[in-house]
């Protein structure tokens, strides 16, 4: 939901950072970094073989469990061209094939494969998901989109017991040129943790799917960035000027965080990021001087050389070219002053307090409470052409 400028310079990202106050601390400034992707139009995608597979378990049988699967994989098959082939597997108390790889221009008998699933039984989730590869192999297209969109609540409580293992699979596969999204849906048994990780292991992404509206953002108007990969393992790293900043933290990405030297490892796995996709990271620091978490330091730190004092921070970005190859670096130096915040910042601020407030954190948010976590996030609406922000508040 922000607006981060396309790379004008040849590279896949363009970098957008922004530092204002912090709403809930006088003493702390917040640095938002946001990493724009290379766009592209629907028609400039390579042929896409897609393999959709369903969790048909009765733990599916819900409004916003298949239903809305189904009403969300419609509005995927509006958007098929001609030179693409959908495939359709179920999963429940066993797997099977419901619809073989088939041309995307034979829309109408798509749809009604789509109309006859059903839900009800346990879940085995692993052994759908081999057949889905299969499916995957038999309609792979050379130097096309491979990819499976695995549509299920995250409730995998029959098959492949060992988590590792099932990620190990779908490490496997992708080395073939097969790659794994995940669509989650449904909120009871639900499992974002096991969803995510298995869409990193499987070189795809992932979405939560919880209406209509955030099916089309992520099928329709996003499609692009959800099938097509233009960078691949990418990694940031900010490094802070001691002259500048004496403590900072980042807000979020527990599950995500790197080893220093894991950086310029490129054996080390890192995530993909699609064609118009946005990632936003937010740190929150405290400049020299001011009141922060920590007991002062006895001893300070080495001085900075002149000509990089004034530098707030330099920002790292890592990553593959999509088509293969070694890793490429992008630096760049952040060094603006604190401006009166964005819409942009503003809201991303209002969803970090958030979090912290619902983890219970107050020590960082200080006396922010959701009254005002909400009239933040109302006042920072700003543009919201897809509602997104709206639904936030």
């Amino acid at each position: 939901p922000y607006h981060y400028a396309l790379p004008t310079d040849g590279s896949p990202f363009g970098v957008t950072t922004e530092v204002a106050a912090t709403p809930w601390n006088p003493h702390t400034q917040l640095l938002r970094i946001g990493i724009k992707a290379s766009d592209r139009a629907v028609a400039q995608l390579a042929p896409a073989n897609l393999v959709f597979l369903v969790d048909v378990s009765g733990s599916m049988d819900r409004r916003e469990g298949l239903p809305l699967v189904k009403s969300t994989l419609k509005l995927l098959v509006d958007q098929l061209r001609d030179q693409d082939r959908v495939s359709l597997v179920v999963y429940a108390g066993e797997s099977r094939v419901v619809l073989k790889p088939t041309s995307g221009r034979d829309k109408v008998k798509i749809r009604n494969a789509i109309d006859q699933l059903t839900a009800g039984g346990s879940t085995a989730g692993a052994s759908g998901i081999e057949l889905a590869y299969q499916m995957a192999r038999e309609g792979f297209i050379d130097k096309g989109i491979n990819r499976i969109l695995l549509a299920t609540d995250g409730d995998f409580n029959v098959g492949i017991s060992d988590f590792d293992s099932l990620k190990q699979m779908a490490v496997e596969q992708r080395k073939s040129g097969v790659s794994l999204t995940t669509l989650g849906f449904g909120v009871d048994n639900y499992n974002e943790h096991l969803m995510e990780q298995l869409a990193d292991a499987g070189d795809g992404n992932y979405a939560y799917i919880d209406n209509l509206r955030e099916a089309r953002k992520v099928l329709v108007d996003q499609l692009s960035s959800t099938l097509a990969v233009v960078a691949r393992d990418v990694k940031l790293q900010v490094e802070f000027n001691p002259a500048q900043v004496s403590e900072y933290r980042l807000l979020g990405y527990e599950n995500r965080a790197l080893k220093r030297e894991d950086f310029n490892n490129d054996k080390v796995d890192a995530g993909e990021i699609g064609a118009g996709h946005t990632v936003t990271a937010l740190y929150e620091i405290v400049p020299k001087g001011e009141k922060g978490w920590l007991e002062p330091l006895r001893y300070t730190t080495v001085p900075v050389a002149g000509d990089k004092s004034a530098e707030l921070a330099m920002l790292r970005v890592r990553y593959k070219p999509a088509a293969g190859g070694a890793s490429q670096l992008i630096e760049r130096p952040i060094s603006q002053e604190p401006t009166k915040a964005s819409d942009d910042l503003r809201f991303a601020a209002a969803v970090a307090a958030f979090a912290q407030q619902l983890k219970g954190d107050g020590r960082y948010t200080g006396s922010m409470s959701l009254q005002d976590t909400a009239a933040l996030a109302r006042s920072a609406r700003g543009d919201d052409p897809f509602g997104l922000r709206n639904e936030f508040v």
